[in-house]
């Protein structure tokens, strides 16, 4: 198992962003039917009151008839520990300075940056250039 980062400048440093080519959107769905259907495209999902929240990829979401912005997701490849602290409020701050809105997810292994997908390329600039300043 790969050991986990918890310095924050060593998150930093490490994350070797990484952009990954399917476009993405955020849609949520009330219906079961729809939900089990579109669950399994999902890359990930949670449950609100409202209802089932997805990320789907973009062509899952125009099939269902689901209106949503494309979404690009950018990979932290950095093993970030889950109670590590500064990674996701660095990348935040970085892209917000920008004007690039983002939206993180935490996994196990990775965290992953989706930005809206006519500011990938810039983003996922701004992230290199920020690693390269925390090494």
């Amino acid at each position: 198992m790969m050991a986990q980062v918890r310095d924050p400048a060593a998150m930093i440093a490490q994350m070797s962003p990484l952009l990954d080519q399917v476009r993405w959107c955020f849609v949520t769905v009330s219906n079961p039917g729809q939900a089990i259907e579109l669950m399994r495209r999902a890359l990930a999902t949670f449950r609100e009151e409202e209802g089932l929240s997805l990320i789907v990829p973009a062509d899952a979401a125009h099939e269902a008839d689901l209106a949503a912005a494309s979404y690009r997701r950018i990979i932290l490849q950095v093993h970030s520990a889950l109670d590590g602290v500064g990674l996701t409020a660095a990348v935040s701050t970085a892209l917000a300075d920008a004007g690039i809105a983002c939206n993180v997810v935490a996994a196990f292994h990775h965290d992953h940056i989706f930005v809206p997908e006519e500011y990938a390329e810039q983003a996922l600039a701004i992230l290199e250039r920020l690693a390269a300043s925390a090494g």
